[in-house]
């Protein structure tokens, strides 16, 4: 029977049929989707409202808040108010940290990727049978808390370590180096811990790679370096962005590691915020601190991706 047999109730009765269908299915996936929605409300959406909330009032003496509508500690951020006038004056120290944070990130994005993008390579070219055990390799340091991988660290760089000792051994130097508590203690803290973030993504998209390309190109007399910058990387840029967005949104709110390595002496904003919750018991401040860092790292991602997603191909 075609459709032209068919009457017009038939197909009023069939169209229904089909309405009915749509709706259930999309009922269902709504009930389905129900437990997800509400951890993201619970544990994302409301602690989100509480800070904003907390940003705008007054800290109380001892901790937690006064409910007083105030907008010091966005002013805060950027002045102190004289103790005598009551006058503003800027103080840059709170944007110095948040700098400081920010180049430490950027400079453990660049390195990973410099040292990460050789490595998901070696491991992309690997027979397959040998792949999977790369890949155990490199997420072994997941098996260990960061906590104890990073004193680890510090047992490695401080002046009696692993390191002074050595070279005292060898008769390199004559006294230990400090590396510990310094600036290259946290910038080799954040590339240990984050590394593995920058490697995973980019195997991910080379292993992808049809690699008759690149046989392609060198039969097109291409230079190894033309090959790899006219077809290996445009091809795997996918894994390069959301390698270098995993490695740069955790490395600017370090905590453990600069807490850690750097002794306290040289802050970074995670410690800067757990500092206003702490000792300096100004929860507002705090939450200010948090929502300047996330409207800061919004931007600057959306400003990425804008830039580069029209340029993104996959092979």
């Amino acid at each position: 029977m075609t459709t032209a047999a068919l009457s017009p109730t038939t197909l009023s009765k069939a169209a229904l049929f089909e309405a009915q269908a749509v709706k259930t299915s999309a009922r269902r996936n709504r009930l389905l989707s129900l437990p997800a929605l509400i951890i993201i409300g619970i544990f994302g959406v409301l602690p989100l409202v509480i800070i904003c909330v907390y940003s705008f009032l007054v800290a109380a003496p001892y901790g937690g808040v006064q409910w007083q509508f105030s907008t010091d500690a966005y002013l805060n951020f950027l002045f102190q108010r004289d103790i005598f006038d009551d006058t503003l004056q800027f103080t840059p120290d709170f944007l110095i940290i948040y700098l400081r944070s920010f180049l430490f990130a950027v400079v453990t994005t660049v390195i990973c990727l410099l040292l990460g993008f050789p490595t998901a390579y070696f491991m992309a070219t690997r027979p397959p049978a040998q792949r999977n055990w790369w890949v155990l390799l490199i997420t072994i340091p997941f098996w260990s808390n960061l906590l104890v991988r990073t004193l680890a660290i510090m047992f490695i760089i401080r002046d009696e370590g692993l390191i002074n000792n050595a070279l005292i051994g060898l008769g390199v130097i004559d006294k230990p180096i400090t590396m510990l508590y310094t600036n290259f203690a946290i910038q080799l803290g954040l590339l240990y811990a984050f590394l593995p973030f920058m490697v995973l993504p980019l195997y991910s998209s080379l292993e992808k790679l049809d690699f008759r390309l690149v046989e392609a190109g060198y039969d097109l007399y291409a230079t190894r370096r033309q090959v790899l910058w006219r077809v290996i990387i445009p091809l795997s840029k996918p894994g390069i962005i959301a390698g270098c967005l995993l490695v740069f949104i955790p490395a600017l709110g370090a905590y453990v590691t600069p807490l850690i390595l750097g002794g306290g002496i040289h802050l970074m904003i995670g410690d800067l915020i757990a500092q206003q919750f702490g000792s300096g018991r100004n929860w507002p401040l705090g939450c200010a601190q948090a929502l300047i860092l996330m409207a800061a790292v919004l931007v600057a991602l959306f400003l990425y991706v804008r830039n580069t997603s029209g340029k993104v191909q996959h092979g």
